[in-house]
Order: structure tokens, then C-alpha cells, then sequence
């Protein structure tokens, strides 16, 4: 499930949405130029929720395993799937969301969503000691604030079913609750694995699209969703 544009236009230009991308994509190019060095480099600057519990048993204490990795760890990708993906959402739904809070209010919620959706899976992985990376739980937390902001916004995307591929146009709240549901099925799931399997931090999305939630209803310049300005203006015209 790709989407692929949304009906809903921002009124401003999404600065904030622009510079997360282009931050995101330079520290993704930066981790290809590591080459071998990177599985190191991961170990350092990602989220090891074990690390992060223990701080103080670690040489680095607070600072290097838990503080410094929550905010670095959002801003690196394990793959060109996963930074891709991720920054193709962020440009989808992210705009609009930065068009309500506002841009520094939008800057600050983009980073609290991240931390928190860190914070969400190193409580339910604390003895995982592979270290987590990925904008996927900041981005989790637009989703939950376009889900709340814009319901009725129209998604176009694209299903790929084993051979089946086809484009349909879905309301935002539809998208989103098929999207959240696949998080939570995934993720409940995976309670019974071992900590150290890997794979998707399905708990970081659920814990960034809540306090997504939270957050808008807190930071939000309007408690009502606005049109763009230019709409007003060309309905008065």
C-alpha cells in the first residue's frame, strides 16, 4: 500500500518537511560512504535499548548510550528501502501537518515524535541489543496528526497484491487505521520473538503515531482544521 499523493494542499511551503529530507538523504549518503565502517558507526549512533537502559554500567554513560542516540538514531536508515520509504511519507503527509502546527512548532514535534516512538520500543525490547535507526517513528507521528487534521483528505494509492497491482483513491482515515492496524498485528506478533531478531520496530510506529495524536491536540494553532489560504481566496474571488 504506496501512497502517492493526497488531495489536501499545504498553504505554505514546507520548509521544515523539505530540510528533514534533505538531512535525512545527506546522512543516509554519508553512512554509504562508510562502507565497512558502518556497522560500527551504527552501533554508536543508533538506539540499543539495553545501552540505553544501563547507561550507567557503559563507558560513555548517559550522554553517549541513551541521549545522543535518541536524537541520532532518527536520522539514519539500514537501507535504500527504508530511508526512501520513509522520506516518501514524510513528503506525502508531512507538509500538511507543518502547514496547522506551523514550522519551529512542527520542528519540535517531528523531533518529540521520534523520541518518543525510541523511548515506546525500548520498553518493549529493553534487552535488545541490536540498535534501532530510522525516521519511521517521527513519521508515525505525522500520520497520526493527519489522521485527526484531515480524515476526509483523499489518498491515491497504489495496492500491490502478489501480481495484483491497482490504484484506488481512499479517505485519509481509512489509509491511516489499514496502515496503524498492520503496525499493531505485526507487532503484537512479534512480543512473543527474541530480542534480538530484528527487523521492524512496528512498537516505535505505534508509540510515535499516539503521541502524534497527543501532541497535536497540545501544540496545535487551531483546535479546527483550516483550509490554505489561497482557497479562501480564490472561493471569495
Amino acid at each position: 500500500m504506496i501512497p502517492l499523493r493526497d488531495s489536501h494542499p499545504s498553504g505554505t511551503v514546507p520548509i521544515i518537511t523539505i530540510g528533514l529530507i534533505v538531512v535525512n538523504s545527506l546522512a543516509w549518503l554519508y553512512e554509504v560512504s562508510l562502507g565497512p565502517r558502518l556497522d560500527h558507526f551504527l552501533l554508536e549512533y543508533g538506539l540499543t535499548p539495553i545501552k540505553a537502559i544501563y547507561f550507567s554500567k557503559i563507558p560513555g554513560g548517559f550522554l553517549d548510550n541513551s541521549l545522543v542516540p535518541l536524537i541520532s538514531s532518527m536520522f539514519l536508515h539500514a537501507g535504500w528501502m527504508h530511508v526512501i520509504g520513509n522520506m516518501w511519507f514524510l513528503w506525502i503527509f508531512g507538509d500538511n501537518v507543518e502547514d496547522r502546527l506551523g514550522h519551529i512548532k512542527y520542528l519540535i514535534f517531528y523531533l518529540v515524535c521520534g523520541i518518543c516512538a525510541s523511548l515506546t520500543h525500548v520498553v518493549f525490547n529493553p534487552s535488545s541489543q541490536i540498535p534501532v535507526v530510522g525516521a519511521s517513528g517521527a513519521v508515525s507521528g505525522i500520520l497520526g496528526a493527519y489522521l485527526v487534521s484531515y480524515p476526509h483528505a483523499r489518498i491515491h494509492t497504489l495496492f500491490i497484491i502478489f501480481v495484483i497491482i491497482k490504484l484506488v483513491e481512499l479517505p485519509a482515515f481509512i489509509f491511516i487505521i489499514i496502515w496503524f492496524l498492520f503496525q499493531f498485528v505485526s507487532g503484537a506478533a512479534e512480543l512473543g520473538a527474541a530480542a534480538d531478531s530484528g527487523g521492524v520496530a512496528y512498537w516505535a510506529h505505534m508509540g510515535g503515531f499516539v503521541f502524534g495524536i497527543l501532541l497535536l491536540w497540545i501544540m496545535s494553532k487551531n483546535p479546527t482544521r483550516q483550509r490554505p489560504s489561497w482557497i479562501e481566496m480564490r472561493r471569495g474571488s
